[in-house]
């Protein structure tokens, strides 16, 4: 019997090396009751067991031992199992995060799209704002820049940021939050992404806000854009060169 590779977290709990597994499902189970039977003794907190897809057949000793799915990766499945009573184990994410984009144009008009894919076929297409999920680990001015250029072609920068929109129950019963921002248009032509786009077009502000194929949700959030300034990305001193950092603040007025 071996003590499976493992180091100490912050929180007194134990986070598992997954490159050292044991390659068969005999001496892994051998390895980890082992293991779980030491922990126990030294009073530690929350296992955490990152096992890789290459070893997927490891994951029923796991939770045969006592272990619970945590969340999966895009190469590993996590599992956790807490060794004492009472022990907090961090969910993981619970919300969607998406962004969508007012583009008014010189001339008072609208960038609007009609998505080729409804999520209930029996509605009337409606004339939306472009937007889309953001990727993991990008921010929030660079993703509803990408997503509109993707959706429309069109080349905009980021102002602010209008409203945000927190909804639950949505895809796989998880939460959404999603944030509409002001963008300044660069561009003019437009090029449609047809795979998902039905449409795309430039509508005159007074026909979208009065158009009888557009939700009431939108049609507020584009009022709320044209009477505010919202918030503002700002550099802080210190962090302008911060991957991690991204501050908004009202009528802040500096980009960063």
């Amino acid at each position: 019997m071996r003590l499976l590779n493992a180091s100490i977290n912050r929180f007194n709990g134990i986070e598992v090396e997954p490159a050292s597994l044991p390659g068969t499902t005999e001496q892994f189970d051998t390895d980890l009751r082992h293991s779980l039977s030491v922990w126990r003794e030294e009073g530690r907190g929350v296992i955490w067991l990152p096992i890789p897809v290459q070893q997927s057949c490891l994951i029923p000793v796991a939770v045969e031992a006592g272990f619970a799915f945590h969340h999966t990766g895009d190469d590993y499945l996590m599992l956790t199992c807490a060794l004492r009573s009472p022990s907090h184990v961090p969910g993981h994410a619970t919300h969607y995060i998406g962004a969508g984009g007012v583009v008014v144009n010189a001339a008072a008009e609208l960038l609007v799209v009609v998505e080729r894919y409804q999520r209930n076929p029996a509605q009337i297409p409606r004339y939306k704002l472009p937007g889309g999920a953001l990727y993991p680990g990008e921010h929030l001015a660079t993703a509803v820049v990408r997503e509109t250029a993707e959706e429309t072609g069109i080349q905009t920068e980021f102002q602010s940021v209008v409203c945000m929109r927190h909804w639950h129950g949505y895809r796989f019963g998880k939460s959404d939050i999603y944030i509409v921002c002001r963008l300044h248009p660069l561009t003019h032509e437009i090029r449609r992404q047809e795979e998902e786009i039905a449409e795309c077009r430039w509508m005159p502000l007074d026909e979208y806000l009065e158009h009888e194929h557009v939700s009431a949700f939108n049609q507020h959030v584009v009022r709320v854009a044209l009477d505010g300034q919202g918030l503002a990305l700002e550099c802080v001193p210190g962090y302008e060169d911060a991957e991690q950092f991204e501050i908004l603040t009202a009528g802040a007025g500096l980009q960063a």
